[in-house]
C-alpha cells in the first residue's frame, strides 16, 4: 500500500482538512505515515496568516525536494503536493520557484486531488479557482476505525470563508466568501462521530458565528439553533465553536450559552485592539465599549464563562495611547487565554499598503508588555480553579503511568491518577494544584460528591 504524509499548518480548519485529504486518498490506496520519509506522496497544508508564511512553505519544500532526490536515487518515488492557503494565494509561482512540486490545490479544491494526482504524471498542476460545487458533496467519510483513532473530540466543519475583509487578513481571498454547510449534512456528520465514540464537537469556520445554513425545514440556521440541535444527539456530550467575529454575536447565540448544558462556558471571541481608531482601521466594525458590553451581557447568561482572545499589536499607525487602549481594555475584561502577534503585513492586503508603518522595535516592546499581562490573567485563571470540582472528559493516558488526562470545560489540560476510568468518560475532578501548563487534581467519587 502507498503511503502518505500530511503536513498541516496553522489553523483547526486546517487540522479537519488534513484529515479530510487523508480520508479521501485512503480509498485510492494510501495509509498514513508519521515518517516523511517513507512517504511516497507528501503534501504540505499550509496556512497564509502569520508573517513569511510563503517563505516557510518554500524552505520547507527544500527539504522535501532533498527527501525526494534520495527516495529517487533508491528506486522510490514521491510525489509533492502543495495545498492550503499558501497554495490558494502564490498558485504557480510555487511551480515556478520549486520544480519538484507535482501539485499546487487551493483549500476549496482538494476534493480533486486524486484526479489532480493522476493527470499531474504528464503536467505539472495548479488547481485554485473557487469551484461552483460543494467540496463537501465529494469528500467520503473516514472509516469508523480512522474515527476511533482520532479520539474522542472532534472538529467539524460547518463554514468556510469571510465576507468581514478585515484589512490586516488574507482569509477573504484565499478562502472566498462565507459559505455555510446545509444542516442535513453537518447532523449526519455529527452522527457519525458520535457513532464512533466522539464525545466533543467542536464546530469551526473561518467566521462560524455568521453560520446560516440551509435547515431541514427550508429555513436558515443561525449558529444558535445548529447548537441546540447538534446537543441532541446521542452520544455527544459537549460543544464548542471556533472562530468568531463579535458581530456575529446574535441573541440566539447569546441565549445558547445561558441555556445549554453541552456548550461549554469558553468563548473564543478575537478582539484584535481596544483602540477605537485601530479598530476602524482594521476594519472591524465595532469599538472597544462594544466589545465590552457585549461580554457583559454574555456573561450575564453565563457567568462562568472563560474567555480567549485574539490580540495584534504594531497595525499601521498605532500609537502608544492606541496601545495603552488595548492594555486597559484586557484589564478591564480578563481572559483565560489568548493568542497576540506583532502585525505583519500580508501581501494584497489593504493593509499592507498604508502608511505610518511601527518600527519593529516598538512593536516587540508592547508584544512583550501585553503578553506579560495575558500570561498574569491566564495563570490566575488556572490558579482560581485550585479547590474547585471540575467535570473533565478523559482523552488519552497521562504522562507518567497511572496517570490519565483530559480537558475541561476551560480547554485546560487537566492529569490525575486513576486505574478504573476509560477514554470518552466524563468525571469529577477536583483540582490540587495548578503548573504552568497543566492542572493537577483528585477523583472525586460518586459519594464524595455532595461533600465537594
Amino acid at each position: 500500500m502507498k503511503k502518505v504524509f500530511v503536513k498541516s499548518y496553522g489553523c483547526q480548519m486546517n487540522v479537519y482538512d488534513a484529515e479530510r485529504m487523508a480520508d479521501m486518498l485512503a480509498t485510492e490506496g494510501y495509509s498514513e505515515t508519521k515518517a516523511m520519509e517513507e512517504a511516497d506522496l507528501v503534501i504540505l497544508n499550509t496556512c497564509h496568516i502569520r508573517e513569511k508564511a510563503a517563505e516557510k512553505v518554500y524552505s520547507e519544500l527544500g527539504r522535501v525536494r532533498e527527501l525526494k532526490q534520495e527516495r529517487e536515487a533508491a528506486g522510490q518515488e514521491t510525489r509533492i503536493v502543495v495545498a492550503g492557503c499558501v497554495a490558494q494565494a502564490e498558485g504557480k509561482e510555487i511551480l515556478r520557484r520549486q520544480p519538484a512540486v507535482d501539485v499546487v490545490v487551493g483549500p476549496q479544491n482538494y476534493h480533486r486531488l486524486p484526479d489532480l494526482l493522476k493527470k499531474s504524471r504528464s503536467e505539472r498542476l495548479v488547481d485554485t479557482e473557487f469551484p461552483i460545487e460543494d467540496k463537501f458533496d465529494h469528500l467520503p467519510a473516514p472509516s469508523k476505525a480512522k474515527t476511533i483513532s482520532r479520539g474522542v473530540s472532534a472538529f467539524l466543519t460547518i463554514q468556510e470563508g469571510c465576507d468581514k475583509f478585515c484589512t490586516f487578513c488574507v482569509v477573504p481571498y484565499t478562502r472566498g466568501a462565507e459559505v455555510s454547510r446545509p444542516v442535513a449534512r453537518i447532523l449526519d456528520e455529527a452522527h457519525r462521530l458520535a457513532d464512533a465514540g466522539v464525545r466533543e464537537l467542536t464546530l469551526i469556520g473561518q467566521n462560524v458565528n455568521a453560520y446560516h445554513g440551509e435547515g431541514p425545514d427550508g429555513a436558515v440556521w443561525s449558529l444558535g439553533r445548529l447548537l441546540r440541535r447538534l446537543a441532541e444527539v446521542p452520544g455527544i456530550a459537549r460543544l464548542r465553536y471556533t472562530t468568531s467575529h463579535p458581530r456575529d454575536m446574535d441573541e440566539e447565540l447569546i441565549a445558547a450559552h445561558g441555556d445549554l448544558p453541552a456548550l461549554m462556558p469558553y468563548l473564543h471571541l478575537p478582539v484584535q485592539s481596544g483602540s477605537d481608531r485601530i479598530l476602524d482601521a482594521m476594519n472591524r466594525k465595532h469599538t472597544g465599549d462594544e466589545y465590552r458590553r457585549l461580554i457583559e451581557r454574555i456573561r450575564k447568561v453565563q457567568p462562568d464563562l472563560a474567555l480567549s482572545s485574539d490580540f495584534i499589536v504594531g497595525f499601521p499607525g498605532e500609537t502608544d495611547q492606541d496601545f495603552e487602549d488595548t492594555m486597559r481594555l484586557v484589564a478591564d475584561i480578563g481572559f483565560a487565554s489568548s493568542f497576540s502577534f506583532k502585525y505583519s503585513p500580508r501581501p494584497g492586503t489593504p493593509a499592507a499598503e498604508m502608511g505610518e508603518q511601527v518600527a519593529e522595535a516598538v512593536k516587540a516592546e508592547r508584544l512583550s508588555r501585553l503578553q506579560n499581562l495575558l500570561e498574569t490573567q491566564r495563570q490566575a485563571f488556572n490558579h482560581g480553579t485550585v479547590g474547585q470540582t471540575l467535570d473533565v472528559l478523559l482523552e488519552k493516558p497521562g504522562r507518567h503511568p497511572g496517570q490519565i488526562a483530559g480537558k475541561s470545560p476551560y480547554l485546560q489540560a487537566v492529569q490525575f491518577e486513576s486505574d478504573v476510568h476509560r477514554i470518552g468518560e466524563i468525571v469529577t475532578v477536583r483540582i490540587v494544584r495548578a503548573g504552568s501548563n497543566s492542572l493537577f487534581g483528585e477523583w472525586v467519587k460518586p459519594g464524595d460528591r455532595a461533600a465537594a
